[in-house]
């Protein structure tokens, strides 16, 4: 049996009903210090896919964690990001490549017969805004508007969180995109961000490993971003970390960066 690894004050809520997705799932959410001390304030609030990896080796699907809650323990505490709220969204197994990919498409092509995905993310974004949001602005001091609300992920919850964002950005608007699945339905990503008409407010960052399989996948999506109107180093940060692959590892080593650029500290 593996040993829990979760670091701070952690909520749990098992089971939280979706009635949009017809399922059940586990969320845990990590309150920064000092929340109970400073009982008027109110926190930006980062949502994050595939929970069972988030906080706890002894849940996550590789024994690994991203160590998302002593990574921003330790930069709270070094005043390196602002204090935030993490809400970790377990998946529920087998309805994952439903609910975290954009578009319909064939989940594994030399599969017979070939597996589709239903292409559930839009559905799967109603359940974060109209059941899981309202529902963490009520229990906790969140600060609710769009400008500190984030959405991440890695893999196809990287594809979710980018897709996600495009479909709500009047609810998400700082974006962990890490080691998407760019590849997904014939790279339809692109699709999506193509048919974008004034840019959105969305913050983003991207990043990759060059161990990873069609890793320079994410360098033209960093150029398509550009080309339509964001701004490296300003609502764009973009990360190549040679020799990583694709795993959990890979993404804890670079929650930092990512944190640091969508949540800097207060002036």
């Amino acid at each position: 049996m593996r040993k829990h690894t979760l670091t701070g004050n952690i909520k749990r809520h098992r089971a939280f009903l979706s009635k949009i997705l017809g399922n059940r799932r586990d969320i845990l959410v990590y309150l920064p210090r000092g929340y109970r001390r400073f009982s008027r304030r109110r926190y930006p609030v980062l949502y994050l896919h595939d929970g069972q990896n988030v906080f706890d080796a002894a849940t996550s699907f590789s024994g690994v964690e991203w160590g998302v809650d002593e990574t921003a323990q330790r930069l709270i505490h070094r005043k390196l990001i602002e204090p935030l709220i993490i809400v970790a969204v377990a998946n529920i197994g087998e309805e994952r490549i439903h609910e975290y990919a954009p578009t319909p498409g064939v989940i594994e092509p030399k599969d017979h017969p070939r597996k589709r995905s239903r292409g559930l993310a839009h559905i799967y974004g109603q359940f974060l805004i109209r059941e899981l949001k309202p529902f963490i602005d009520k229990k906790y001091r969140t600060n609710p508007d769009a400008e500190f609300t984030g959405l991440g992920g890695s893999s196809l919850g990287a594809l979710a969180t980018l897709a996600i964002g495009i479909f709500y950005s009047e609810v998400f608007t700082r974006l962990i995109v890490m080691s998407p699945s760019i590849w997904w339905d014939d790279y339809s990503i692109f699709r999506l961000v193509g048919i974008l008409g004034e840019k959105p407010p969305l913050k983003i960052w991207l990043d990759t490993g060059t161990d990873e399989p069609g890793w320079k996948l994410a360098r033209d999506l960093r150029d398509y971003l550009i080309d339509r109107g964001w701004h490296l180093g300003i609502d764009l940060g973009y990360l190549e970390v040679k020799g990583a692959g694709h795993s959990e590892a890979a993404w804890a080593a670079r929650v930092e960066p990512a944190l640091r650029f969508l949540f800097p500290p207060g002036k």
